[in-house]
């Protein structure tokens, strides 16, 4: 497994943009209204994950032995939260560009708009905490001092 690529951040990103739009183009008057903590799902995971993030990574840098098949869980996790997140953050930012310009003519676009707000905070919070547990999984550095840059063995 390889750590997640700006590239797939983007295409999950873009396919959600397009799937959130064109869904609500399609049936926005059959859904109900938007709670405005509708991200908060989202926030939570992000949350959960920043506290993992720091709890392996001070188990990494001060060398206690860690079990590689829970860092590799991690990893698993991280990499599909951060595309969860971007591909919701998509979805919302899609349901933005669907309500913002009918929010001066419909009551419910306009109430509905800070709802779909925090969704895409929340769901690109939980991008960035993703991407922060992915990058305290890492390996440390080798600080092999006699011989830099040289692979050993």
């Amino acid at each position: 497994m390889h750590f997640t690529r700006p590239r797939e951040l983007v295409v999950a990103g873009l396919l959600g943009l397009v799937l959130g739009f064109g869904l609500f183009e399609l049936f926005y008057g059959e859904l109900p209204r938007f709670p405005l903590l509708a991200g908060l799902p989202l926030l939570v995971v992000a949350a959960v994950e920043v506290a993992l993030a720091f709890t392996l990574r001070s188990r990494i840098r001060s060398g206690r032995v860690l079990d590689a098949i829970g860092i590799a869980r991690a990893v698993a996790l991280a990499k599909a939260s951060s595309l969860l997140g971007s591909l919701m953050t998509g979805a919302w930012i899609g349901a933005l560009a669907y309500l913002v310009p009918r929010g001066g003519d419909n009551a419910a676009a306009a109430g509905d708009t800070p709802g779909a707000v925090g969704g895409a905070v929340c769901a690109a919070l939980l991008v960035g905490a993703a991407l922060w547990l992915e990058h305290c999984c890492r390996a440390p550095e080798s600080r092999d001092s006699d011989h830099p840059g040289r692979p050993t063995g």
